[in-house]
């Protein structure tokens, strides 16, 4: 008979001081020595983490009223805006969102040196902050300008809410053109003079629960140097996709939307990010601890970087334009080491993502649920495990303002 777990079980473990918490680097070892069946009995939690540029970051801010009040229209934050079209003092501020006054790419490439992400990471450090609000007033709310200084302390209410964070794999980004690309996936040379991957791999939260088993809506976690929970499944989430035999994505596949206190977080683990000739963006710590609920999810959190694979994906024609350039897979044991094969030819390999800081997001959390202050939460849901279904017989090929239909 296969060997179950529940989550009761293993938080009553957490609160007696008894649970046995592995990181998802430390698991490999640990089953390549005892197999499958009699780890699953010995581990209680496996720990992961990341840490690296995600663009769809964001928070929710509510600044609290004015006297007299006032309903915003427009808000800036160290001049960079926030969304305000929410309610009367709400606002959200988006982390790749940059000042009206910053030059872009006008003088090409630009510096973006302040953006949303900063804006974040400066809140969230106790900084001042210039708070700039206009409206058009009206009998309940007639203020229609406000000029001041605020802090994360002076603020009502003020959490993170990312739609898309901790992508289950994702592009190795390479330039077969002739001159060099600033992207997101920062600065590629020509002529594959440089390869970008971002991905923690073997300590990448869905690399370790591929099929979605363990995280879902409610899943606790480690989120910006706090704790924070799985919202939703995320935007752009993709699951239905190309897998291995290990269940692991080939491609950019599932997502999460995660939502946490931002009073509570840690400036060191949401980073503002500056990209030459791209924008501005954050980088956010992510960590989530999975349940070893069975054998099976054992297995899953015990995959290895060489059995991990991505994409290579062309960035002067191939990504911009859709253009299908096949120029086939490398796993992350290569990618780390620092030179990989493509075309035939060595290529040097760049993370935009931190191993190390990964590893250390996996080892507190590791702590937090060794010292009992962190018990684990059952989803009320699974994330989807495949796509919706949409009827694309009665879609047109291209769309009325030109924007390819996805298939």
């Amino acid at each position: 008979m296969a060997y179950e777990k529940t989550y009761e079980e293993i938080n009553a473990k957490i609160r007696r001081g008894e649970a046995v918490v592995v990181t998802a680097e430390e698991v490999i070892a640990i089953v390549a020595e005892k197999g499958v069946e009699k780890a699953a009995r010995e581990i209680d939690v496996v720990t992961t983490g990341t840490f690296g540029p995600m663009c769809s970051s964001g928070a929710f801010i509510n600044f609290g009223h004015s006297n007299p009040r006032i309903k915003m229209k427009k808000v800036w934050l160290n001049g960079v805006e926030a969304y305000s079209g929410i309610a009367a003092v709400d606002a959200y501020i988006g982390a790749a969102q940059l000042p009206e006054t910053d030059p872009e790419n006008k003088v090409f490439p630009g510096r973006f040196t302040y953006g949303g992400g900063h804006v974040i990471q400066d809140l969230v450090a106790g900084r001042e902050i210039r708070l700039e609000a206009v409206a058009y007033g009206t009998d309940c709310y007639p203020n229609k300008k406000v000029d001041t200084l605020i802090t994360i302390n002076d603020v009502n209410e003020a959490f993170l809410f990312n739609p898309r964070n901790g992508y289950q794999n994702y592009n190795c980004a390479v330039n077969l053109g002739d001159r060099t690309l600033y992207t997101y996936m920062g600065i590629l040379k020509p002529k594959l003079g440089n390869a970008s991957y971002s991905s923690a791999g073997q300590l990448s939260p869905l690399l370790n629960d591929p099929h979605y088993k363990t995280i879902g809506l409610g899943t606790k976690i480690f989120l910006g140097g706090g704790i924070g929970y799985v919202a939703w499944n995320g935007t752009q989430h993709h699951p239905n996709v190309e897998r291995g035999e290990n269940g692991v994505p080939r491609v950019p596949a599932g997502t999460l939307t995660v939502i946490g206190d931002l009073k509570q977080m840690d400036p060191n683990w949401l980073v503002g990010l500056s990209y030459v000739g791209y924008g501005a963006t954050m980088a956010v710590g992510l960590g989530i601890p999975i349940p070893i609920l069975n054998e099976e999810i054992l297995y899953y959190t015990a995959v290895k970087d060489e059995d991990i694979f991505c994409p290579v994906v062309d960035y002067a024609e191939g990504y911009p334009y859709k253009k299908p350039i096949d120029l086939g897979y490398v796993n992350y044991r290569d990618l780390k080491s620092g030179r990989v094969e493509i075309n035939g030819k060595m290529v040097v390999s760049t993370p935009q993502s931190s191993y190390p800081r990964a590893k250390k997001i996996a080892r507190t959390l590791q702590e937090w649920i060794k010292q009992g202050s962190f018990e684990l939460t059952q989803p009320v849901a699974q994330l989807p495990l495949a796509d919706a279904e949409i009827d694309f017989k009665s879609i047109p090929e291209r769309s009325p303002n030109g924007f390819t239909i996805n298939r």
